[in-house]
């Protein structure tokens, strides 16, 4: 069959027509929905037999492929023997700039729009208009000309010609990759228990397109199971495209190490790992302007050439990225976002799919074209989806700029005034309320003065003028519009959280119910697999994360021999907050039995670091012969390291680890073999109860009846888990967990733990030291 290429009028112009500088592009700052406002607003004062939205598509024939363009006319009016094609923009700009340099890539949108809708209509003759509507004051710039129809079909062929050298190429190269994945065999001898079974089931989601959402246990080779099947599924032209997001570099390194087993195999496939800006810069301490970065300056005449070149690597690693981003004097960031839509496989964290801030539209977009979403440790999501649909302001932070511009800037200085006078009102509403001030509507007023504010910075911000307050200018205009697009999205299952706090006040848009802005994001995607060690119970992450109401479902055990872990339960300790303080010294007494039973490394995980403190001095006191080290709240990343290169050393001496559970030792640490001998897991996880937490538990309440479970329950197992799951990492693995709490005996709390625990009771301290030297001494 001859292959059909599907090409968008918007793409195939941005990518021939582009050229000149790249730059902070201020004028399109704007809102999804302020941008719809104001092109449905030109559209509704059009005459009556105008028609908005008017789709238009073009079918091609060639000998060895067919040709599909598409695109969407934003307006389209018929008068007599006059037919006019209208394409509106919306901009910041000054309007008189961009009359007297006009956008080539906007003209040639609209001259593509107006070909194929003469074709269509079978034309002579076309009136294109241009249409710009100013988003500040709401002026309208209208540029008209007439076309011949023979002048858009040359001018609409020549740049299709230059498209398709380009599509050609990558048409070749599918053909290639295609006949590399048709004969590329599972990357190992054989496959572990249950990976297999998760490998056809990812399959078949994909190629369904359906979800997923899979529990594994630790062992299985998730990773590998995601990833080889969605490399099938790719080369059977099920999806364009797979997507790898995770939320930890031990998720990133991971996928790439499975891509490179493939590759190792046979396998041909463009794939890359985007990279954080600040991280890939070439020029970090200098603004995004060809005024500042050469690698900005006269970026457009160079990407195409720069694509061409990184496009000779399969793996486009950042190492690769950053010599042909030398080579061609092109960003690196920016060459990278480029490449992610050409490739195959892209690795990224979660926020470029699903922050609404910093998302990619071109992958994730309504025009994404329906990739296929692999979602690592999916867990996570739940927590890290509701800050990214979440934001804050302080007033602190307006304040002190205000004070800043007075002297300078003093349309900014009047706009951040009302803004702190609003604050200023909101922080005495609070003080009547005892500081604190819950609200279940967004704060309109607030909003309109945002808006205002960020008009007047984007106008002074495109000037590109330095000055001492530029970066905290722009910091607080990003973050006004991180607060403006999610009051946009404001509903039901969002809350208004005010605190005042000293002399300063904080309002946060707090969203309790992820699941409607998730959905809107899976609508852009084929398929979505969502795997975890813990993702019980599956119909809470399926609920809160927004999943098809038929999504599938799947539960694998540990691969491992369950003779190599003993789980023993103490729940004659109570961890009740209320009973904390007397719990200690049988809390400590517990943890000494089973730490001094067999020289090895511990990790003791608690609820929360006050708990972890009273605990510690009696431990140690129990256990003077035993290394201690803790984790503490201000920890850096080489802290960090060091934490965990103690548990690297060779067992010479017991060491045991004080950390607090959710927290970064809690869950994607690797501790194989001798690494970890056991970990003592005090209480059953539970959230600390707060003002965020008790909305959630009122929410879910109110919409499913299980409010509690929602917002503490399921949360708190899940951790548990996590901790639990660092103990057990191979398939040689020996080791130990100790649950103390009461609540595990509960059926609602023991139902939750995984069917292949062989849960057993710790008996009194005689008994239990006999149960643990009965393990160890097994072979």
């Amino acid at each position: 069959m001859k292959p059909t290429f599907n090409i968008a009028v918007r793409a195939m112009v941005e990518h021939v027509l582009r050229c000149g500088d790249l730059r902070s592009d201020f004028m399109g700052s704007a809102g999804a929905l302020e941008g719809i406002r104001a092109h449905q607003r030109v559209q509704r004062g059009r005459p009556a037999d105008y028609q908005a939205e008017v789709a238009v598509s073009l079918e091609l024939k060639r000998p060895d492929y067919d040709l599909k363009v598409g695109g969407r006319i934003d307006g389209v009016f018929r008068d007599n023997e006059r037919v006019m094609i209208e394409e509106i923009k919306t901009t910041r700009a000054p309007l008189q700039e961009i009359e007297a340099s006009p956008d080539p890539i906007h003209w040639g949108q609209a001259q593509c729009y107006a070909h194929m809708y003469a074709v269509q209509e079978n034309l002579t003759q076309v009136e294109v208009r241009l249409t710009y509507v100013h988003l500040d004051n709401g002026r309208v710039l209208e540029m008209v000309r007439n076309f011949e129809c023979g002048e858009l079909a040359l001018f609409f062929n020549d740049l299709l010609e230059r498209y398709l050298l380009w599509l050609q190429q990558m048409w070749q190269w599918v053909l290639e990759r295609d006949r590399s994945i048709e004969q590329l065999a599972f990357p190992f001898e054989t496959y572990r228990a249950g990976q297999r079974e998760m490998a056809v089931e990812v399959f078949r989601t994909i190629r369904d397109g359906a979800h997923l959402l899979v529990q594994a246990a630790t062992g299985i080779g998730k990773t590998m199971a995601a990833l080889y099947p969605a490399v099938k599924a790719l080369g059977r032209q099920h999806v364009p495209k797979v997507v790898f997001l995770t939320a930890r570099t031990t998720g990133r390194l991971a996928a790439e190490a499975a891509l490179q087993a493939l590759g190792q195999r046979g396998m041909r496939l463009k794939r890359i790992t985007l990279t954080a800006k600040e991280k890939i810069c070439f020029s970090a301490q200098k603004s995004c302007s060809p005024e500042e970065c050469p690698f900005a300056k006269g970026y457009f005449d160079r990407i195409n050439n720069a694509l061409g070149a990184a496009f000779t690597h399969d793996a486009m690693t950042r190492e690769a990225i950053e010599k042909v981003a030398v080579a061609f004097q092109v960003c690196p960031f920016e060459l990278s976002l480029e490449l992610a839509n050409w490739a195959d496989c892209v690795i990224c964290d979660y926020n470029y799919a699903f922050d609404p801030t910093v998302s990619l539209r071109r992958l994730f977009g309504e025009e994404a074209g329906g990739h296929a979403l692999l979602v690592d440790e999916a867990h996570n999501l739940v927590d890290r989806s509701r800050e990214m649909f979440s934001a804050r302001l302080n007033k602190q932070a307006f304040l002190v700029l205000r004070r800043n511009t007075k002297k300078d800037l003093p349309r900014i200085y009047r706009a951040l005034g009302r803004i702190n006078s609003w604050m200023a009102a909101l922080r005495k509403r609070c003080m009547e309320t005892g500081g604190l001030l819950i609200e279940k509507n967004a704060p309109d007023d607030l909003i309109e003065r945002l808006r205002a504010f960020a008009a007047a910075a984007e106008h002074w911000l495109r000037l590109n003028q330095p000055a001492d307050f530029r970066e905290e200018l722009l910091q607080t205009y990003f973050d006004s519009l991180a607060f403006i697009r999610i009051a946009e999205r404001y509903s039901e299952g969002y809350a208004t959280i005010s605190e005042a706090v000293a002399k300063d006040v904080q309002i946060k848009l707090f969203c309790m119910d992820t699941s409607e802005p998730l959905r809107n994001c899976w609508r852009t995607c084929r398929a979505a697999v969502l795997f975890s060690a813990t993702l019980a119970p599956a119909d809470y992450f399926q609920a809160v994360l927004g999943c098809h109401p038929d999504a599938r479902k799947m539960c694998l055990t540990s691969p491992f021999p369950p003779a190599n872990l003993a789980v023993f339960l103490a729940s004659r300790i109570s961890t009740f907050y209320r009973r904390r303080q007397d719990s200690c010294q049988a809390l400590s007494r517990a943890m000494a039995e089973m730490v001094m039973q067999r020289q090895g490394h511990y990790l003791l995980f608690f609820p929360s670091y006050e708990y972890l403190t009273m605990v510690l001095d009696c431990f140690r006191g129990d256990c003077s012969d035993v290394d201690v080290i803790v984790q503490t709240r201000e920890m850096s990343e080489s802290d960090r390291e060091a934490f965990l290169a103690k548990f690297g050393r060779q067992v010479e001496r017991t060491l045991v680890g004080f950390a607090v559970m959710g927290g970064i030792f809690g869950e994607g640490i690797d501790l194989k073999g001798e690494r970890l001998t056991g970990a003592i897991i005090v209480g059953v996880g539970l959230p600390a109860i707060g003002t965020e937490r008790e909305l959630i538990r009122e929410y879910y309440d109110r919409t499913q009846g299980l409010g509690f479970e929602f917002a503490y329950q399921y949360p708190g197992i899940n951790r548990v888990l996590q901790a639990a799951g660092r103990v057990i990492r191979s398939e040689t693995d020996r080791g130990v967990v100790l649950l103390i709490d009461p609540r595990y005996i509960q059926r609602r709390y023991h139902s939750l733990l995984p069917p292949w625990w062989q849960l057993q009771p710790a008996g009194p301290p005689t008994e239990f030291r006999a149960q643990l030297a009965e393990f160890w001494g097994r072979q």
